[in-house]
C-alpha cells in the first residue's frame, strides 16, 4: 500500500512538473514575440475589413505627409541673404541683375521677388501688386494636399469607431444566437470592437504630429514670405529713387 501511495505521489508531482514546464515554455514563447509579430496578429484578428481600411488611411496620410515635408524644406529659403544679394545686384547690375540671382535661387520667396521686379518697370505699384498675387499663389502651393491629411486624421478614429460599433452587435448577435451572457460568447466581438478603435486612434495620433509640423512649417514659410516681400518694395522704393 505504501508503495501505491509513493508511486501516485512521484506520478502527481511529475504530472504538476509537466504541467508547470508546459506553462513556462508557453509563457516564454509569449515573451519572446516581438512587437511586429504582437501588431500583426492584433491587426489580423481586429479583421480585415476596417483595419485594411484604416492601414490605407495611414499610407496616404503618411505619404502625402512626407511628400509635403520634402517640399516644404526644398521651400525655406534664407531669405536676410536673398534680400542681400538682391540689394547688392540692384545696386551694381540695375533689374536684370537682381532678376538674375532670383532665377538662381531655390524657393517661392526668390519666385516672389522676380514677379516684383518684372514689373517695376510699369511701376512701384504695379510691382507690389505683382508680389501680393503672386505670393497668394505661391500660398496655394505650399498648402497643396494638406486638406487630405486632415481629412485622414478625422476619418481613421471614425473608422475605428465603426468598427467597435460592429463588433459590439455582433457580440449581442453571440448573446442572443447563445442566449447566454458568459464572457466566452462575447470575447470575440467585443476584442474586435476594440482593436478597431486602437488602431484607428494610433493612426490619427501619428498624422496629427505630421499635420501640426506641416502647418507650422508653413506657416513660417509664410511670415518669411510676407517679411520679404516688405523689404523688397523698400528696395524697389529706394532704388527708383
Amino acid at each position: 500500500m505504501k508503495k501505491v501511495v509513493n508511486v501516485l505521489s512521484v506520478t502527481g508531482f511529475m504530472f504538476f512538473g509537466a504541467i508547470q514546464s508546459t506553462f513556462a515554455q508557453d509563457a516564454a514563447e509569449t515573451t519572446e514575440k516581438t512587437f511586429h509579430q504582437i501588431l500583426k496578429e492584433n491587426f489580423i484578428d481586429g479583421g480585415p475589413g476596417f483595419m485594411g481600411i484604416v492601414l490605407v488611411a495611414l499610407i496616404l496620410g503618411l505619404a502625402i505627409a512626407i511628400e509635403r515635408i520634402i517640399y516644404l524644406n526644398l521651400a525655406t529659403t534664407n531669405t536676410k541673404k536673398l534680400v542681400a544679394n538682391v540689394d547688392d545686384a540692384l545696386s551694381s547690375g540695375g533689374v536684370e541683375a537682381a532678376k538674375e540671382v532670383c532665377r538662381n535661387t531655390k524657393g517661392p520667396v526668390a519666385s516672389i521677388f522676380y514677379q516684383g521686379l518684372d514689373r517695376v518697370d510699369e511701376g512701384v505699384e504695379a510691382a507690389e501688386k505683382a508680389v501680393v498675387s503672386y505670393g497668394g499663389v505661391q500660398m496655394g502651393l505650399l498648402e497643396k494636399n494638406v486638406s487630405w491629411i486632415s481629412l485622414f486624421i478625422a476619418l481613421a478614429p471614425m473608422l475605428g469607431f465603426m468598427g467597435t460599433v460592429i463588433g459590439m452587435i455582433g457580440a449581442f448577435n453571440d448573446i442572443a444566437v447563445a442566449n447566454d451572457i458568459s464572457p466566452a460568447v462575447v470575447a470575440g466581438g467585443i476584442k474586435v470592437a476594440l482593436l478597431t478603435t486602437v488602431f484607428g486612434l494610433i493612426v490619427a495620433i501619428i498624422l496629427q504630429i505630421f499635420y501640426n509640423y506641416i502647418v507650422a512649417k508653413i506657416d513660417g514659410i509664410v511670415n518669411n514670405m510676407e517679411d520679404a516681400s516688405i523689404q523688397l518694395v523698400d528696395l524697389l522704393v529706394k532704388y527708383k529713387k
